[in-house]
């Protein structure tokens, strides 16, 4: 069975109604006679799908990345503690859910029963004020995902529940895409949950953890990306909001397997390679100048973030269409976070989760102890007696001091664990950045889609729009294998299939319900 047949087949996850999203028919490969190349920007995860479905069909891929590590905002890189470990750092935790179909499909690549993730048993989220969530017993088949959350939650109780304006949230029963859009991209996201009305400690624990998952302040957040994501875990998908964690660094467990699967099916990986420009030809295709020179290709798949992306399209000129340009121009960057991963002398309890959403802990979001399932860390804990904590803090204010940024975030480390306060940091390693897409309110139209006005040219990336039920990593993975598409339907030949969580309420009751709104 040929490589992209195989992977259409891969069963996609436990919700039969999945949908499929089927590629223009055509053959398998591109023929043998007639070669053709394209130019792949940007190394991380939409970049590695889109060289991956083109490298699969004999298309010659060469894949350019300005760093000298792939994986993109999941790269890793490795770093040397005061103790003289080797270890590897990274921008921190990232949780992939089970309805990440297409960024799960392209990692059974090389991982085809998906062995190096492992499911972390829950996704606690704490409140400053004691209370706290817990989806490991939530339902996973909507409606009773979200009926089962507020029966379980000790923040829902009666009178808060009445409290509420059921007609406010009712858009929330039929999400649709791009109708979505058109419905709630002009209202923020904190004044869509203020219209509805929720508890507040249920508002902080259940919905605003899903708008910084844009790294993102709700009132800079456009409310149809928080219903997007609302609808993906709870009302619009049958897999459930507990997620499976990569078992070793992201190099080890992800990116250098795909690295070595690229290279067996041709692809030319060039990292520690910035691109300085891309220009179209007079006689067609594009000039690539990057490294020591100019190279020729066919197509060209623009997989960058949004800063870089801007950048690059400025330098090159003569790209697609002013209006295009204009869009990209406008695209615009969320606020800075940190992640902070320490290195203690001491274990932290051990009843403490492999990750803890927070709340009302100053700017501190969350907590990972990465020793309860990354080997790395593990072996580290195992022969220092220590643990690996990470703490993350979204969405800061520009220009805050970064020491005392990063001391209350240990602060509250403190107020979270109690026992850390005692634990000696025998090091500790801190990422400032500040290049997530922003997702503002009234964004949408101007947003790139994958297709531009030289069908030649296409980008792919989270910051992307794809017109389908996806959002975070899923949507750099799916916009990924989309522009793949785009190029490959120019040839003939026959992309890859994708799938998504269903588009739409679950079911007819809830569908009549939104109606009303």
């Amino acid at each position: 069975m040929s490589a992209p047949r195989r992977q259409a087949a891969v069963r996609r996850g436990r919700d039969r109604r999945a949908r499929a999203v089927l590629p223009v028919p055509g053959v398998e490969r591109v023929s043998g006679d007639r070669a053709v190349s394209t130019a792949v920007v940007g190394g991380g995860i939409a970049g590695l799908a889109a060289a991956t479905a083109l490298a699969e069909r004999g298309v010659r891929v060469t894949l350019y990345e300005r760093e000298p590590t792939l994986g993109g905002r999941l790269a890793g890189w490795p770093t040397v503690l005061g103790d003289g470990t080797r270890v590897t750092m990274s921008r921190g935790f990232h949780a992939f859910f089970r309805q990440y179909y297409n960024l799960r499909g392209l990692l059974r690549r090389t991982d085809p029963g998906l062995e190096r993730l492992r499911a972390l048993p829950d996704y606690p989220l704490r409140h400053a004020d004691g209370m706290q969530d817990s989806f490991r017993h939530v339902p996973r088949t909507p409606p009773w995902s979200a009926l089962g959350f507020v029966a379980l939650s000790p923040t829902f109780g009666l009178r808060d529940l009445a409290r509420m304006s059921p007609r406010a949230a009712l858009p929330l029963l039929d999400v649709r895409v791009p109708g979505v859009y058109t419905r709630l991209d002009d209202v923020s996201a904190h004044d869509f949950l203020r219209a509805i009305r929720f508890p507040e400690a249920a508002h902080h624990l259940a919905f605003e953890v899903f708008s910084r998952s844009f790294f993102a302040d709700p009132r800079e957040l456009s409310a149809a990306e928080m219903v997007l994501m609302f609808h993906i875990y709870f009302l619009g998908s049958a897999e459930g909001l507990l997620f499976d964690v990569p078992d070793e660094p992201f190099p080890t467990a992800l990116w250098d397997p795909l690295a070595a699967y690229l290279a067996g099916h041709g692809a030319d990986l060039r990292t520690a390679t910035p691109v300085e420009s891309v220009e179209p030809r007079p006689d067609g295709g594009f000039v690539v100048t990057a490294g020591s020179g100019e190279h020729r290709h066919d197509t060209v798949v623009l997989a960058l973030d949004a800063a870089g992306l801007r950048s690059l399209v400025a330098r090159s000129r003569r790209l697609a269409d002013a209006a295009w340009r204009e869009r990209v121009a406008a695209l615009r960057t969320a606020p800075p976070f940190l992640v902070s991963r320490l290195w203690l002398d001491r274990p932290v309890a051990a009843d403490r989760p492999g990750f803890l959403g927070t709340s009302g802990y100053g700017t501190l979001d969350n907590v990972s102890v990465l020793d309860r399932w990354e080997g790395e860390a593990a072996r580290w804990a195992s022969r220092t007696g220590g643990s690996v904590v990470e703490l993350h803090a979204y969405a800061l204010s520009e220009g805050v001091a970064r020491d005392v940024e990063q001391k209350r975030l240990v602060e509250q480390l403190h107020r979270v664990y109690p026992e850390t306060r005692t634990a000696t940091v025998v090091d500790a390693r801190h990422e400032w950045r500040a290049d997530c897409p922003l997702f503002p309110v009234g964004g949408y139209a101007d947003r790139p889609t994958v297709r531009t006005s030289d069908p030649g040219l296409v980008v792919a990336g989270d910051l992307v729009r794809t017109e389908l039920p996806v959002a975070l990593m899923e949507r750099a993975a799916t916009s990924g294998f989309l522009a793949a598409n785009a190029l490959l339907e120019r040839w003939g030949v026959r992309g890859q299939t994708l799938w998504t969580v269903p588009d739409g309420g679950r079911g007819a009751v809830l569908r009549q319900l939104a109606r009303l709104a």
